[in-house]
């Protein structure tokens, strides 16, 4: 049995498609970044502290964390709709980053990566930017779209793994669980 550090329903869904035996175990972490810290780097540092707080269990935990990056920024969750407006403007017509990070932690025993995926945008209208926000999507989802949503809409192409883009890079995933 897997234990996965995450309250994000997507996930859940994404970890079904390597195993159905696991559980949902929270802890509130503090997760405030350090200063001057690298996309990659943050999401290796969330993805640790979301899941060292079961790592005394028998199980093997999965912290994962991921962030959305356009000119070494972090663009976490939007707060308000000014702020999903402005991230998005950002984006639009640009490639961006999308980096996710796993640690695997069984007692001692612990392991980390990231996987890097770009996402190129379309050309955003403001009339575009304005519908994507009524409908709601963009606030609680780094970066303020979710690609396996409405926001597919706003994306010309990736290069990389789709699913790490949604929250969890399954394949990556399911290789590192194999050799931990």
């Amino acid at each position: 049995m897997l234990i996965l550090a995450s309250k994000s329903p997507r996930r859940q869904e994404l970890l079904k498609l390597i195993t159905e035996d696991f559980i949902i175990k929270t802890a509130q972490v503090d997760e405030t970044l350090p200063e001057n810290i690298s996309p990659a780097e943050a999401v290796l540092y969330l993805s640790k502290i979301k899941a060292q707080p079961f790592s005394n269990s028998e199980s093997i935990v999965i912290g994962a964390d991921t962030v959305v990056s356009i000119d070494s920024k972090i663009l976490g969750k939007p707060k308000d709709e000014d702020e999903a407006k402005a991230m998005l403007k950002c984006l639009s017509n640009r490639v961006h980053s999308v980096f996710t990070g796993v640690t695997l932690i069984r007692g001692e025993k612990e392991k980390s990566f990231f996987v890097e995926t770009k996402v190129k945008f379309y050309e955003l209208s403001d009339e575009t930017i304005e519908n994507y926000i009524k409908t709601g999507e963009p606030f609680d989802k780094a970066g303020a779209y979710g690609i396996q949503g409405r926001g597919s809409l706003l994306v010309e192409g990736i290069e990389g793994d789709y699913f790490n883009v949604v929250g969890l890079p399954v394949g990556a995933l399911n290789q590192s669980l194999r050799d931990f």
